[in-house]
């Protein structure tokens, strides 16, 4: 009776969302930030109707994973080789520079600072780990809602694959030697990698397979029961191996997007369009559900009590983020709009933060106790302030690069 309830629930909190996605879109603004706010809204800090018992039960955990991987298939189908061997260096150098200068940038921020607070320096690392992490759920959302399309939409949606592995691969790296330096259970950094590459494996392998069906189908109906029928395998092989490990880091995402990738490569552009367009809906509905459970455990109260390390970490990642990705665009020559704006579809960030903040939490709470309250406290103000802020930037970033309603134009033409 309790798991109905919880259903229910949440069925209630997102026809909330989906309404005030709606109203805000009236306002010329991303349905997201209506999500956003409808996440905090109904989350245990507010009315409570996503309440912990929803948002920490197995079977909310599974579907939101299932979901996550829906949403994994909007990043892979774009990634076609044809299309990535013309501007693929550019991505990749630029993923590198704005998340490895993200990382470098807010170390030093806060090395500097912890050196003279008598903080362990270590810290400052750990926050750049975190900081260098983009959530690219809202940005995406925004280009599937309102219709973008040009240079900085196809060069963001393969930087977010990219940039979340680049992402844990560091903050793993750092959690690592930290954990070596302050505790005495080694954490081997090569297991680590391994399951940080392993979604991308797992789904490539399913990928694989899939395509080799796909390219013998003949109906509309059996190309699509076939697709969905492989992500759902993908899937349970990530939900098995996670259920074997002390704690669930697979990155289901990762496996949706590597599942997708494959197969879109191994079939013609039209077939996989014939895929791709009645997933659309379900696609906006896995948006929705990543948001409300990036949104929910926030506590909007938390703006009130910001300090300053909040404000310095916002600040830091911002420039790190425009900085990075002003710097590898340049040397790699992209478009003149891509170097201006996409450093602002960059920001948001507290979905990831929130993961990596709790597994360094874990990693800290009983050698460092007192480093953990300065980075929860941070984090946790951060992740609120730093995503409303995000969501309007992000927004601003391709309404300057003008390219807000440009694929609603090219479908029509």
């Amino acid at each position: 009776m309790n798991i109905v309830l919880d259903i229910l629930r949440l069925a209630l909190a997102i026809i909330i969302a989906f309404g005030a996605g709606k109203l805000i879109s009236k306002l010329h603004l991303p349905s997201i930030l209506g999500w956003l706010i409808a996440g905090m809204l109904t989350g245990p800090h507010a009315l409570n109707l996503l309440s912990s018992s929803v948002l920490d039960s197995g079977w909310f955990n599974v579907s939101e994973s299932l979901f996550e991987c829906i949403f994994g298939l909007m990043i892979g189908t774009e990634l076609i080789w044809a299309d990535m061997k013309k501007a693929g260096s550019q991505i990749v150098v630029t993923t590198l520079t704005e998340s490895l200068g993200t990382f470098l940038i807010v170390s030093l921020v806060f090395g500097i600072i912890f050196r003279f607070a008598d903080v362990p320096i270590y810290l400052a690392f750990i926050f750049g780990g975190i900081a260098l992490a983009t959530a690219p759920a809202p940005s995406l959302s925004i280009v599937q809602d309102m219709k973008a399309d040009g240079p900085v939409t196809r060069t963001l949606i393969p930087m977010a694959a990219l940039d979340d592995l680049v992402a844990a691969v560091v903050f793993f790296l750092v959690i690592a030697l930290v954990s070596a330096h302050v505790s005495t259970q080694n954490i081997p950094v090569a297991v680590i990698l391994f399951l940080v590459f392993l979604p991308i494996f797992i789904g490539a392998a399913v990928g694989f397979i899939s395509g080799k069906l796909l390219q013998h189908t003949k109906t509309n109906g059996s190309t699509l029961a076939v697709m969905l029928v492989m992500l759902l395998l993908s899937a349970g092989i990530g939900f098995g191996i996670n259920s074997m490990l002390s704690s669930p880091i697979l990155n289901f995402m990762l496996i949706g997007m590597s599942y997708s990738a494959v197969f879109a490569n191994m079939i013609p552009k039209e077939q996989l369009d014939r895929i791709m367009k009645p997933m659309d809906p379900i696609i906006g509905f896995s948006l929705i559900v990543a948001i409300l459970n990036l949104a929910a455990p926030l506590d909007f109260h938390l703006i009130f009590g910001a300090g300053i390390y909040t404000v310095v970490y916002m600040i830091a990642r911002a420039i790190g983020k425009y900085s990075g990705a002003w710097f590898g665009s340049t040397i790699t020559h992209a478009p003149r709009t891509v170097r201006r704006y996409l450093g602002f579809t960059l920001l948001p960030h507290s979905g990831v933060s929130l993961v990596f903040t709790g597994i360094a939490v874990s990693v800290l709470a009983s050698p460092a106790p007192e480093c953990v309250s300065i980075l929860q406290g941070t984090i946790a103000a951060a992740a609120v302030i730093n995503e409303i802020i995000a969501i309007f930037m992000a927004k601003k970033g391709f309404e300057w690069a003008g390219e807000l309603g440009k694929a609603k134009e090219s479908e029509h033409s």
